[in-house]
């Protein structure tokens, strides 16, 4: 079983970084591999093209690429976000709004959790934002002891957060259990659900 770590930081090795990483120690812990991926700085919106239902990508050719050629090689997904005026940051709701637009077939059923860090507050909002890609995606969604969240204005402050980092590990504790539940499910004869065709509607009258 593998968990792919999203860091939605411009920041590479900076706070959500570093609550990422107990995360991946909490999952690598459990028997779960991981693989750790940041975005960079330059990542475009989506342009509403709508290519990439013909393609079978997206058609700006970068990183959201790169990690849509990983999806079906793994079992979960935990996104990570700085905490920017009590939101995401630019760079991760670009990356998800083109990743769940392109592939997000590929991301149905697997488990996603959401992690957010900042100096004081306003991680609620960030952290609900990147939860609602899963909740519309049939993704169960991973919780915690407490909110996904740690606190620090750099990565020495953020590990001096004992409860924010206490958090993580119990992330990815419960992300590796659930992830284990899934897969004992299936080898007990629990398939996926199969559903019936989506209805679309507008309220256009």
């Amino acid at each position: 079983m593998k968990v792919l770590l999203i860091n939605g930081s411009p920041n590479k090795e900076g706070c959500t970084y570093t609550a990422l990483k107990e995360v991946e120690g909490a999952l690598n812990k459990e028997g779960i591999e991981t693989e750790l991926v940041y975005i960079g700085n330059e990542v475009y919106g989506c342009k509403a093209c709508g290519a990439c239902g013909a393609l079978g990508k997206c058609v700006i050719d970068d990183v959201v690429n790169e990690v849509a050629a990983k999806l079906d090689d793994i079992d979960g997904i935990v996104v990570g976000t700085p905490t920017y005026y009590a939101g995401a940051s630019g760079q991760i709701r670009a990356f998800l709004d083109r990743l769940y637009y392109s592939a997000s077939g590929k991301l149905a059923g697997k488990p996603g959790a959401a992690i957010a860090s900042c100096r004081r507050d306003g991680t609620g909002e960030a952290i609900n934002s990147i939860q609602k890609y899963f909740g519309i995606n049939n993704q169960p969604i991973v919780t915690s002891c407490y909110w996904n969240q740690v606190h620090g204005s750099n990565p020495e402050q953020v590990k001096q957060d004992a409860e924010g980092l206490q958090t993580m590990r119990y992330l990815g504790q419960n992300m590796a259990w659930l992830l284990k539940s899934i897969e004992a499910g299936k080898k007990a004869g629990i398939e996926y659900p199969t559903y019936e065709p989506r209805i679309y509607t507008n309220f256009i009258r």
